[in-house]
């Protein structure tokens, strides 16, 4: 290069200009690769935009709505041990499942949520995630579309599918009848593809937009011996809590269903629905329930496993 050459491309540059000879090289980023590490944008989560509805649980399939009596103690007692599972390990999802049908992890969901809304000011969230044979709307007494199945299936938003009970204000300006803290989602549609859906990673990316927003997240399974929805579900889940059933679900079977999550954190096993309590110690179970108080709360309990 010549002198004179040098000379005008050092005035160039001095003048902030670059001739077209020259010969400049600019780093300019590459779309395609910046698009693909660029997370994709969720919608924000705004809990006072949730559709409210006038739900109609019973006390017959929440005895936690009660005051007082052995069923909302027994509860008292679950959330106790859970609160004591968390100083262990960090501890927020938890999923709920069975070996079998008819075991009672639907009953268990609603009413360890349910208990765990009275006992604080924070939000939590239950969630309703067998799309075969969902129940917990039933039990709430709440709509059961949209719901998870229509959010995997990228046909509803994350607002659209979560729900709370409306709240009624007496002339005290006192609410009535509701918990404005617990937050449902229902499981939607029935799905006979309901494998496909809860394995294609949606579940995860909708656990971790909400997670900020709730201090306990709750979902029930379907029994994972019968599909195996509940281990995909698992992998978004912080814990599993099993359900047996008193005198019914065999020890085999509990076994089994351990086994099945051997690659998740085992909280331990809610014995449902027991007849004769045992005494302390004699059984080698973390939790348990005892006889219900009246004969009616017998009979919802025979119905609640039925139906799952």
């Amino acid at each position: 290069m010549s002198r004179i050459h040098e000379a005008l491309q050092r005035a160039y540059l001095e003048r902030g200009k670059v001739p077209v000879s020259v010969d400049v090289q600019v780093a300019e980023p590459a779309i395609g690769s910046v698009l693909e590490e660029q997370p994709v944008a969720k919608a924000a989560v705004d809990l006072e935009n949730i559709a409210e509805y006038s739900w109609k649980p019973s006390l017959a399939s929440f005895p936690t709505l009660a005051d007082r009596g052995a069923g909302v103690e027994q509860f008292r007692s679950l959330r106790s041990h859970i609160y004591q599972a968390r100083y262990e390990a960090p501890l927020k999802t938890i999923l709920i499942a069975s070996g079998m049908p008819a075991e009672g992890k639907s009953f268990v969901a609603a009413n360890l949520a349910m208990s765990l809304a009275r006992n604080s000011i924070h939000n939590i969230l239950l969630i309703d995630g067998d799309l075969r044979r969902p129940t917990l709307h039933s039990l709430l007494g709440a709509p059961d579309t949209p719901g998870l199945s229509n959010y995997l299936e990228g046909t509803a938003e994350l607002i659209d599918i979560m729900q709370r009970d409306r709240v009624l204000e007496t002339a005290e300006n006192t609410s009535v009848g509701s918990i404005p803290n617990l937050t449902f989602i229902p499981s939607g549609r029935c799905s006979d593809n309901s494998s496909e859906l809860v394995a294609n990673h949606r579940i995860e990316e909708l656990i971790t937009a909400i997670s900020p927003h709730f201090d306990w997240i709750v979902i029930d399974a379907p029994p994972v011996l019968a599909v195996t929805d509940a281990v995909e579900l698992a992998r978004a889940a912080d814990a599993v809590l099993l359900v047996a059933r008193g005198a019914s679900t065999p020890y085999e079977v509990a076994q089994r269903t351990k086994a099945v999550f051997s690659n998740s954190r085992i909280l331990g096993f809610v014995l449902n629905d027991v007849k004769d309590a045992p005494r302390s110690g004699s059984y080698n179970y973390n939790y348990y329930y005892g006889q219900p108080e009246a004969d009616g709360y017998a009979k919802q309990q025979k119905e609640n496993g039925k139906q799952e």
